[in-house]
């Protein structure tokens, strides 16, 4: 097995930890709804504490990995996040709720712009679609699994128990991590000669400066990337919060349910990121790099949003759910391909780039978490949320013909640049 293959298989076991430690208070959301006295309008707050301080943090946390390489940031950030998540499971009132899920978001904020950052450093530029969509399937393994291991642990020990648990794995992933990675492949002790040349110029340890912020916040090219994400994560991030008690209060799944047919949105996921990513990086070499990249964003968001203003128009619980597994399907189809683009425009600054990305989504995350539950309040139905959610999904698909992952944010030297069929 080739090293960088080893580093992916890390990040795919990153991913799944984060996701499952995400996840979790999603699957346990109604329980401790009801175990705390929160309304629904606050408990969009508590969601929301978690993506505004993630967004808050995003960009500093990728452009320190930028700086000083993804295996310090990675384990600092992993055990930050480790032990909010055990707090959360020790809180005992709305206010003390709110601010360990702040803190837990501010931790956690960086872990995929640094997973970027070493991917640009171990992987070449044909394979990076296909890494990103292998890390962001690994996420939908954990969303997947998160209810099959939460319901249990909160049936018998009850939820507070399950964020405790939960909290441990992190800490034993960031000690291997730190012990056994390194932030370039040259340092890397085992790693050949050839494969140091297949991986090309991301190998090679260099200094770096920080992103010239006045120069690329000039370009057309970021503010689309950004708002095209930040209008993706008004849909996608509702799986991660609202999901478990969409389908258990609009949709009355039991717990039992939930075990039984959670899992599907984040299954249909999983696969349609790794097929994302395979497709992208095909369609790259036929087509190039502009319209291999955009038609993949352009038709998996165009999708997603049919399905998610479909799931409104049935109450059958099977069905609602096959439709919410196929929006998220659409969405995570385009998802690697979208990490991959700040890499194409990034380059040695994908840390920034994707920071910056992911600071604008986080933002959309924050806020669609808020207004659901206040939707849901003024129309008295779970199903309000799902039309502004669909069309702002609509509107994100829109902003992929708009994107060109040719136009490097900063002009890099020929040396490092992609071949010219890939361009």
């Amino acid at each position: 097995m080739k090293y960088r293959h080893r580093v992916l298989a890390f990040l795919f076991f990153l991913s799944v930890i984060t996701y499952i430690d995400r996840v979790c208070i999603s699957v346990a959301g109604k329980t401790m709804q009801e175990d705390m006295g929160i309304s629904p309008e606050n408990w969009g707050w508590v969601l929301g504490a978690f993506a505004i301080s993630y967004a808050v943090f995003e960009i500093p946390s990728g452009s320190m990995g930028d700086r000083v390489g993804p295996r310090r940031v990675l384990t600092r950030i992993v055990i930050w996040w480790s032990a909010f998540t055990s707090l959360t499971g020790v809180v005992k009132s709305f206010p003390a709720l709110l601010g360990v899920r702040f803190l837990f978001g501010a931790g956690e904020a960086g872990a995929y712009p640094n997973s970027s950052a070493a991917i640009s450093r171990w992987f070449p530029f044909v394979e990076r679609a296909r890494a990103h969509g292998l890390v962001w399937m690994a996420s939908r393994v954990g969303g997947a699994i998160s209810p099959l291991l939460v319901v249990p642990i909160q049936m018998a020990f009850g939820w507070r128990m399950s964020f405790m648990v939960f909290g441990v794995m992190g800490v034993l992933w960031a000690a291997a991590w730190y012990f056994w990675f390194r932030d370039h492949p040259s340092e890397k002790a085992g790693v050949t000669a050839d494969e140091i040349e297949e991986i090309g110029a991301g190998s090679k340890p260099e200094s770096h400066r920080g992103l010239p912020w006045g120069q690329v916040l000039r370009s057309p090219n970021l503010w689309f990337i950004m708002l095209m994400y930040h209008t993706y994560c008004w849909g996608s991030f509702f799986y991660l919060s609202w999901l478990h008690t969409f389908l258990e209060n609009g949709r009355g799944f039991s717990k039992e349910d939930l075990i039984s047919y959670s899992w599907l949105p984040f299954v249909f996921g999983g696969t349609a990121n790794l097929l994302g990513g395979i497709t992208s990086d095909y369609m790259v070499k036929r087509v190039g790099l502009k319209w291999g990249r955009r038609l993949c964003g352009f038709v998996g968001l165009g999708a997603s949003a049919i399905f998610l203003i479909a799931t409104t128009f049935t109450k059958h619980k099977v069905i609602s759910v096959l439709l919410l597994a196929l929006g998220y399907a659409g969405s995570d189809f385009m998802l690697p391909v979208a990490w991959a683009v700040c890499l194409d425009v990034g380059r040695r600054y994908a840390g920034a780039v994707t920071g910056a990305m992911n600071t604008a989504g986080q933002v959309g995350s924050f806020a669609t978490s808020v207004a659901f539950g206040y939707l849901v309040k003024y129309y008295g139905s779970y199903d309000a949320p799902l039309i502004p959610m669909g069309i702002l999904t609509a509107v994100s698909a829109l902003l992929w013909l708009k994107i060109d992952p040719t136009v490097q944010l900063v002009p890099e030297p020929v040396s490092d640049q992609p071949s010219s069929k890939a361009a």
